[in-house]
């Protein structure tokens, strides 16, 4: 073989390794190793700015790269906040965009949100990432394709929808769905969203959904409905001292009174563990499966395992919201990660009898700084409930009261308008009036406008109940009727809910907890818990709905209204309270002046 016949072997060598290097398919990575090597952080967008570090957060590793395991279809996130949820998602959009790219969907519980994820940290990530900027169109080009809620690149694109946008739900198949924060979806009259966007990927065999959330109410949760359908794996870590591996429960913190130790028991050993070897623990920790074999990866996280809280401020928030029942079950979700369930529907009237204590309406307790009234109408009677609240936010039954006649009659209102006017005494004889009262607009609407449309002026108001999941209690009024009424929409359904968790508070010195007086009967009891919650199927989706389960309950509704004029006023209650010990100390002389100009200037009702 001669010299040129070598020459041209081994350029044909060189062609062949060069054609083999330029069409081999590039490696194939895990979304943490994408993201370890691509991912960059804006100090826009994220407290760390820079590379990002899935060890930053370790237990975030395992849960990315299921997606990448062939036998798992779906991935399922309950957790609280603060652990990185968000995070995960936007790695492995950007994993798609730059490595993998796939027909993308992304579902936001509503299109503002689903507006401000896009720009807020979508946009920024591939702004700030190398391997991303030169992979989605410039969307100053006029066939980019890259809007706010859409943008394209080479092999698929991103849709970015919310749940309340059926028809963006319903269009281009994708293979790849990232379903955020489920358990704030609303139905839409076409279905339910997480159905509507699961059937967008039914035409790719190898489809991927990934659904994430802070769980809701037991019974009524997406996400906990998802979980446990799944393999329901969790994060176990090993104690620095026997080196046993355990889940970290809430059960097993422990805290000093100031608060200068906190810390963790094992399970096994009993040492106390100090947030000190917090670190540790999470870098060796692995995710072990609790649940049956399944396509569904299901991952449970609370706050404790977050490397962006401590266990201080976590045991910090909890001091906070344990002694206010509402509070508590946003605590229970956000940072346990786990269903509340309520417990409204088990109250017994006959346990709330014996809770009766030795007041009334003639000597209301010292503590109340603010009377609320709610009031409802019926065909042959007005019934009205007084309450109280305190500085201490402790809630006071005063009165319930029944005014007889006919409401499209005059007399009755002239009885009603009397009694709105008088004064309480309390037991250091200070006098309250009733600073606002809501009336229910459902009966008798004309003759309710006609006596509420001349005493708005001192907080006299019509409402109208609206029985939807989610309403706030207090909402801005209308203009309603021939006379220009302000109506005021009141979300029962809200309002029954905070009432039924104030009811199940049994300690006195807790907030919510409620106080009757003695002059209440057996049938208020009855009337107050004649309802309880119930799940029911409308379309084929779960709704929590408050059902009737005896035939009066108007004691109820009109505590509701009361409570809705507590919302309404929106008092500031320590700060009423101290005005009244201030007022209180004042020589007689100077306190009528006062008062006197007070009423001249604002035309205060409540002397406050």
């Amino acid at each position: 073989m001669n010299s040129q016949t070598q020459d041209f072997q081994k350029t044909l060598e060189i062609i062949w390794k060069s054609s083999i290097q330029t069409f081999k398919p590039p490696k194939k990575l895990k979304v943490s190793e994408w993201a370890d090597n691509h991912r960059v952080l804006t100090s826009e967008s994220s407290a760390e700015a820079g590379q990002w570090k899935t060890s930053r957060a370790e237990y975030q590793r395992g849960i990315m790269d299921t997606l990448n395991d062939r036998d798992i279809e779906t991935i399922v996130i309950m957790s609280s906040a603060q652990v990185g949820k968000t995070e995960i998602l936007l790695n492995i959009l950007g994993y798609h965009i730059a490595h993998d790219p796939a027909p993308m969907l992304v579902v936001m519980p509503t299109l503002e949100m689903a507006r401000a994820f896009s720009t807020q940290r979508l946009s920024k990530m591939i702004t700030a990432s190398d391997a991303l900027r030169g992979k989605v169109k410039d969307s100053k080009s006029r066939d980019s394709g890259n809007t706010i809620l859409s943008k394209s690149f080479g092999g698929g694109f991103v849709v970015i929808s919310g749940s309340n946008s059926p028809a963006s739900l319903s269009s281009r198949p994708c293979r790849i769905v990232l379903l955020d924060e489920v358990d704030r979806y609303q139905p839409t009259p076409e279905g339910d969203p997480v159905d509507l966007a699961r059937k967008r990927t039914s035409t790719f065999w190898n489809r991927k959904i990934i659904m994430t959330s802070t769980p809701t109410i037991d019974g009524m949760s997406r996400i906990q409905d998802a979980w446990n359908t799944s393999d329901q794996r969790k994060y176990h870590v090993p104690c620095p001292h026997c080196n046993t591996y355990q889940h970290l429960e809430w059960s097993n913190i422990k805290w000093d009174e100031d608060l200068k130790n906190v810390n963790y028991v094992c399970k096994s050993c009993g040492v106390l563990i100090d947030e000190s070897d917090k670190p540790y623990m999470m870098q060796n920790g692995k995710w072990i499966q609790e649940g049956n074999k399944s396509s569904v990866a299901g991952f449970h996280l609370n706050e404790l395992y977050s490397s962006w809280r401590t266990w201080k401020e976590v045991v910090e928030s909890f001091l906070v919201a344990k002694n206010n029942p509402e509070q508590l079950r946003v605590w229970v979700n956000t940072s346990l990660g786990e269903c509340f369930a309520e417990k409204g529907e088990e109250i017994e009237s006959d346990s709330l009898l014996n809770r009766r204590e030795n007041y009334d309406h003639e000597t209301i307790p010292e503590n109340v700084v603010v009377l609320t009234c709610g009031i409802d109408c019926q065909s042959d009677r007005i019934e009205a409930q007084v309450v109280g609240w305190s500085a201490e936010n402790q809630v006071y039954v005063i009165e319930y009261k029944i005014f007889w006649g006919d409401p499209n009659q005059l007399e009755v209102w002239k009885e009603l308008d009397e009694y709105l006017l008088s004064s309480f005494t309390k037991e250091n004889n200070h006098k309250l009036k009733i600073a606002i009262t809501c009336i229910d607009s459902g009966y008798a609407t004309q003759s309710v406008y006609g006596f509420v449309k001349p005493r708005q002026g001192r907080r006299v108001f019509a409402v109208k109940g609206q029985s939807i999941s989610g309403k706030p209690i207090a909402n801005r009024p209308t203009q309603s009727g021939r006379q220009r009424v302000s109506l005021y929409p009141i979300g029962t359904d809200t309002a029954k809910d905070t009432l039924f968790s104030w009811l199940n508070v049994a300690e006195e010195d807790q907030a919510g907890y409620i106080h009757f007086p003695s002059t209440v009967d057996e049938e208020y009891f009855k009337q107050l818990t004649a309802e309880k919650r119930i799940i029911k199927f409308h379309r084929g989706q779960k709704k929590l709905v408050w059902k009737q389960t005896r035939e009066r309950n108007e004691a109820l509704d009109c505590f509701v209204y009361a409570l809705a004029g507590f919302y309404i006023l929106s008092p500031n209650l320590n700060k009423i309270k101290t005005k009244s010990e201030t007022q209180e100390a004042q020589p007689k002389q100077e306190k009528r002046k006062n008062l006197i100009n007070r009423r001249r200037k604002n035309h205060w009702v409540n002397d406050w």
